[in-house]
């Protein structure tokens, strides 16, 4: 895979499903995407976040699987105040 230097971007040269091609050709004639490129990133960008936020929700639910009464009390008490400082952020424009 080549880099080119100016950007710090890798050469990608592929085939893909004829539905994802027009899909990302649609983002670009939208002016959602102004190239291909610039398309491909912002796909694969959705996907690692979708694939991080599932990540995030199996270990947390793993976390309180094992997590005692008193920790549970404590993470009540965490939840409550969170719940009031995070109530008028928007995640998704946080990236």
């Amino acid at each position: 895979m080549a880099v080119t230097e100016k950007v710090g971007r890798a050469k990608l040269s592929t085939t893909v499903e004829r539905a994802n091609y027009q899909y990302l050709e649609s983002l670009v004639r939208s002016g959602g995407a102004h190239s291909m490129a610039e398309a491909v990133d912002r796909a694969v960008r959705l996907l690692r976040r979708t694939e991080s936020r599932k990540r995030l929700e199996r270990d947390t639910a793993a976390y309180f699987e094992g997590l005692s009464e008193e920790g549970c009390s404590e993470e009540r008490a965490l939840e409550s105040a969170f719940q009031t400082a995070a109530a008028g952020i928007d995640f998704d424009r946080e990236i």
